[in-house]
Order: structure tokens, then C-alpha cells, then sequence
């Protein structure tokens, strides 16, 4: 029954479709209006608790709760119907991605764009690339596989996997890397984040799913979704404004920034769409799971990724703008490889008839 509800799901709203339109509205908006109302954004930076901004935590829960509400962590009994799908996507996301924007991140901004760059930004851009490429995507693979035409059952059983393991994995993944780039861990930070971005989000969601579904079906989670996704989006597009009010002057005095940022998160992106697929078909795995596969290994959790930066650099950071320029390419970049996969079907299926 998980795969006909996934089915039933609109592949792609326009306001998603639209996603990085709303971003560079949002950089225009937050730059007007942190220079208009500086005292504003100053007061709102000002409402923290234990290093937690209180207003930007809210808006952070209505941005994850609606994605883990899709979640059916059931659906991990079927992993082992497509393990070799599964294996695949769990060595890309969790041994490959993140290792590998480490060292993009490094050699780009730490080093060939670092005469562009503001040199005391350099360490918090490298580390937002990294906490972007350390959280796997969660909601909008849902979308990317109904395009691509993907096997619904892998599809779920996977990213709840993903989710199960980003809870004990993200912190010491993130931990170990910005190490290794000699970036300080605020671990006591770091440990915080996961248990109010992850721990604490996954368990409400999980609650609510249930209580949902115990009283009226997939009909009512579809409906809830129906209200909830529109507030989590509007939720990530103000955080947003917000930060870019802060990041306002910084931005207007080096635009590139922006640019440059994007170079390691497009390279690795079709890096690992392409080492997924590649390693799809190198093992036999059909189609219908190498492409979802594929997209998996690629797409990020974004609104998690914006979560952490802030949690642990602050709103006004490098890190949190490098993880809003994730957001930025998401939505084009992750087209272009649904593309790229499914022109590409005839190539791999030829592949499998061989095989």
C-alpha cells in the first residue's frame, strides 16, 4: 500500500518546480531588507536560548516536520527486496558524498578560489559544504523518482533507511570532516542540532503519521501533506530572507561568492548522480531502481543542511550561506539528471539484456 500512496502524489508542484526563483527572490528581499530595518533583523538575531534562535528554530520545524511526515519507517522490511539498489545508495551517501565535497570544497574555495574569497569566510564556506553534502536527501526524492519513473517500494524503504542512519551518522560524519579540514566542532552544538533537527523532528513525525493514519488513512496523511507542504515551504523561503538580511553586506560587496560556491556543489553533484548509476548497472541493479538510485546518491537535505549551519555558525555565517546555495541550484540541478537518466534508459537497459 506504500507504493500507491507514493504514486498518487503529484510528481512536482509548480511552486516547487519554481523553487530556485523563490530563492533569488528571497536573496533580493533579505538583502532590501536588512538594509532598511537592520534594528529588526538585530533583535530577531538577538532571541536565543542555549545558542538557539528561537524564531529561526520555529520556522526550521515547520520546514522538517512536513518533509518526515512522508516517511513510513515500516517500509524498512523491504530493503532487503532491492539490496543491491540499497547497497549502492548507502555507499554513495554515507562513504562517498560527504568525503568527497570535503575535498571539492577544500581544493576549490580553500584554495584555487581563495584569492576571490574573504579569507576569514573561508573555513565556514568549506564547512557548510560539508554539512550540506552530509545530509542525505529526505522529501523531494519522492518527487525526483515519480519523475524518473522509479520503483516506489526502493524508493521508500531507502530514504527511511537514510533517515534511520542520519540520526546516529550525521553528527560524527560532520564532526570527523571539519576536523580533518581544521575546522573547530562545537560538538556540545553539533550534538544539539541532531537532537532538535533530527531526533526531535523524525520522533513528532512519526507520532503524528500514526496517530493520521490510525484515524483516517492514507487519504487523511495525504490531505495533512496537502496543508503542511505549502507551510514548509513558506517556512524555508523566510528563513531564508532572514538570512540573507544578515548576509546582505557581505554578499553586495563580493556577489561571486555565490557563484563560486555553487562550482564543488554542481561538480559533486553529477559526481555522484553519475558513480551511483555508473555502479547501478555494474551490478545488475534494473533501471527502475538505478535511477531513483542515482538521484538519491545525489539530492541533499537542504532544510536540514540550513539547520545545522545556523545551529553551529550562526545565521550571518559562510556555512549557512553555502548550504542556501545548495537550495539555490537544487531544483535545476536535480531536473537536469531525471533527464540525463531517463534519455539515457535505452544505454543502460541495453546493458541488462546483455547481462
Amino acid at each position: 500500500m506504500a507504493d500507491a500512496g507514493l504514486a498518487a502524489r503529484p510528481a512536482m508542484s509548480k511552486f516547487e518546480r519554481y523553487l530556485s526563483v523563490w530563492v533569488l527572490l528571497c536573496i533580493v528581499v533579505g538583502i532590501a531588507l536588512g538594509a532598511v530595518v537592520p534594528g529588526a533583523f538585530a533583535a530577531i538575531a538577538a532571541a536565543e536560548i542555549a545558542r538557539v534562535n528561537l524564531p529561526v528554530a520555529v520556522l526550521i520545524w515547520l520546514m522538517i516536520i512536513p518533509m518526515l511526515l512522508k516517511i513510513d519507517f515500516g517500509a524498512l522490511g523491504s530493503v532487503r527486496q532491492h539490496w543491491k539498489g540499497v547497497g549502492v545508495t548507502l555507499f554513495i551517501n554515507w562513504a562517498v558524498k560527504p568525503f568527497s565535497m570535503a575535498a571539492l570544497g577544500t581544493f576549490f574555495i580553500g584554495w584555487l578560489f581563495a584569492p576571490l574569497l574573504p579569507t576569514g569566510e573561508i573555513s565556514s564556506y568549506i564547512a557548510g559544504l560539508i554539512i550540506l553534502a552530509a545530509a542525505p536527501c529526505t522529501a523531494m526524492v519522492f518527487v525526483w523518482s515519480n519523475l524518473c519513473e522509479g520503483e516506489p517500494n526502493y524508493t521508500l524503504s531507502q530514504v527511511a533507511l537514510n533517515d534511520l542512519i542520519m540520526v546516529f551518522a550525521f553528527a560524527p560524519i560532520v564532526g570527523l570532516l571539519l576536523g580533518v579540514a581544521s575546522i573547530t566542532v562545537p560538538w556540545d552544538t553539533l550534538m544539539l542540532s541532531v537532537v532538535l533537527y533530527i531526533v526531535i523532528p523524525v520522533v513528532i513525525a512519526q507520532l503524528m503519521r500514526g496517530r493520521v493514519l490510525a484515524t483516517g488513512g492514507q487519504p487523511a496523511l495525504d490531505g495533512l501533506l496537502g496543508v503542511l507542504g505549502p507551510i514548509s515551504l513558506v517556512s524555508l523561503l523566510t528563513t531564508l530572507v532572514l538570512l540573507f538580511g544578515f548576509q546582505g553586506e557581505q554578499i553586495l560587496a563580493q556577489p561571486l561568492v555565490i557563484v563560486l560556491l555553487a562550482v564543488p556543489i554542481l561538480i559533486q553533484v553529477y559526481f555522484n548522480a553519475g558513480l551511483a548509476y555508473w555502479l547501478s548497472r555494474k551490478f545488475g541493479v534494473a533501471w527502475c531502481v538505478a535511477a531513483p538510485a542515482a538521484l538519491i546518491g545525489a539530492s541533499n537535505f537542504f532544510e536540514l543542511a540550513v539547520a545545522a549551519a545556523i545551529s553551529l555558525f550562526g545565521i550571518n555565517s559562510g556555512a549557512a550561506l553555502a548550504t542556501v546555495v545548495g537550495v539555490l541550484v537544487e531544483v535545476p540541478v536535480m531536473l537536469s539528471v531525471v533527464a540525463i537518466v531517463k534519455r539515457s534508459r535505452g544505454w543502460y537497459e541495453r546493458h541488462e539484456a546483455l547481462a
